[in-house]
């Protein structure tokens, strides 16, 4: 197959990383009316999110070997196409079984496909991971914001039905399953494939890996349970869910820009610890003062807590040498990652039935993201001396 122009590699893993995120984060302005027309508690309901998260760590090791049987490419293609089905599958009744399970199914093909797509990132835009990684982070922002903000709209504009609503998000799948058809496939030598397993014995593995797991964990908790806080504190529900879009769509500022000023400058510890700290503090004001200029926090989280996705997203590109041993790194990163953050959403719900309100699940939050700072501080404390460097002017 004719190799790619550079633009079109960039544009399939844009459309790739759109789809990463809709899959979950669409369930989140319609989750309160899906609860109560199904009867479900809220730490049940809290599996539409939970499980994807889960399946996406526990499966994430697969996605090295699968590369080396079928080729990086034809993997992620096949991931798409699972996002599409489970998608669908959507539309054909109010089941929580059928929801769930859905929900299950597009955890296994954002599992396979994120640590895969860092590799195609190494692969194919050597020199410019800082830019490349930037846009990636973006398109998964991107995914999550729409699918956060359009499918309440959509929802209306299809009859009222959210099933309908969540179905929809097929489309963007089957559209980056297209382009990725054209996309040549590259298979990995046998010494690569032969070497090397999962860097379980890494140190700095395992900071980072630590570091996404927190990130990870807040962000899924605030994709599920944020809008419910602002309206507990007494908020109306239209200004809850401006909130929660605002808290989305500003991610797309730094989920862009950070990378990139990583690359340029080199700074993404010192990045990390302020995007930590910064979140910290407004999980702070949302615990006890939510109430108090909540359109500056929801800013304000909304761009650190992007933000430290992306960076930590870029750290196993710097961290390794090779596509497969990037996927590794990435693979271990979001295993554990995914698995321990899937708890979140979950716990979080617990805690809000047991306590009677959301303050204490936010108070715990807050603490994580204080944990996120003390291991950004670990990571600038002994960072690799052997780093990609930005090409000049870059």
């Amino acid at each position: 197959m004719k190799a790619l122009p550079r633009l079109a590699l960039l544009a399939a893993l844009l459309l790739a990383a759109v789809n990463l995120r809709p899959g979950i984060t669409s369930l989140a302005p319609l989750i309160e009316r899906i609860a109560e027309e199904l009867a479900l508690s809220r730490g049940l309901i809290s599996l539409t999110t939970a499980l994807p998260v889960l399946c996406m760590g526990l499966l994430a090791p697969l996605a090295p070997r699968l590369a080396v049987r079928f080729g990086l490419e034809r993997t992620v293609l096949g991931c798409l196409l699972l996002i599409a089905l489970a998608l669908m599958l959507r539309a054909f009744g109010h089941s929580s079984g059928l929801l769930i399970g859905s929900a299950a199914l597009v955890g296994m093909g954002i599992a396979v496909a994120g640590p895969l797509l860092s590799g195609f990132i190494k692969r194919h835009f050597v020199g410019q991971v800082g830019q490349i990684i930037g846009w990636y982070s973006l398109g998964m922002t991107i995914g999550g914001t729409v699918g956060a903000v359009l499918t309440l709209p959509v929802t209306q504009l299809l009859g009222g039905d959210w099933a309908f609503g969540l179905a929809f998000w097929t489309l963007p799948a089957l559209l980056a399953a297209l382009l990725w058809l054209r996309v040549p496939n590259v298979r990995e030598s046998a010494h690569e494939a032969a070497t090397g397993g999962l860097p379980w014995r890494v140190t700095r593995a395992w900071l980072v890996t630590g570091f996404f797991a927190l990130q990870a964990g807040l962000f899924y908790a605030l994709a599920t349970w944020l809008v419910a806080r602002y309206h507990e504190a007494g908020l109306s529900v239209l200004r809850s869910n401006t909130l929660f879009s605002l808290f989305m769509m500003v991610g797309l500022v730094s989920a862009f820009v950070l990378p990139w000023l990583t690359q340029r400058f080199g700074n993404r510890y010192l990045l990390l610890m302020g995007c930590s700290l910064s979140s910290a503090l407004c999980l702070g004001m949302i615990t006890f003062a939510p109430g108090f200029l909540p359109e500056l926090w929801a800013l304000l989280l909304g761009l650190s807590l992007t933000g430290s996705f992306a960076l930590s997203m870029s750290l196993p590109l710097f961290e390794t040498d090779t596509p497969l041993e990037v996927s590794r790194w990435t693979a271990m990163m979001l295993f554990v990652g995914y698995c321990l953050s899937s708890l979140t959403p979950v716990l979080a719900g617990l805690g809000r039935d047991l306590a009677g309100s959301y303050r204490l699940p936010f108070l715990v939050l807050t603490l994580l993201a204080l944990l996120m700072s003390f291991l950004a501080w670990r990571l600038k404390a002994s960072p690799r001396s052997a780093a990609p460097q930005a090409p000049a002017g870059a």
